[in-house]
């Protein structure tokens, strides 16, 4: 590698909007904030939430939902 061409890497934290904060490296001066992150993720928590508008969900879960 070239001497002098590269950036700085340096520690920096990465924060989420729920609180969570991860160390990492980076060319960033400041912080870096984000809205969601592996901890509060649907995908990696296997809890999904539901924003119900106007009861669409219950009436989808009593026209199709657990029918036995």
């Amino acid at each position: 590698m070239k001497q002098g061409i590269h950036p700085q890497y340096k520690p920096t934290n990465i924060v989420c909007a729920c609180g969570t904060v991860i160390e990492t490296r980076t060319t960033q001066d400041n912080e870096i904030r984000v809205e969601i992150c592996s901890v509060c993720h649907p995908f990696y928590t296997g809890k999904q939430r539901l924003v119900d508008t106007a009861g669409r969900v219950e009436r989808f879960n009593r026209k199709y939902g657990d029918k036995k």
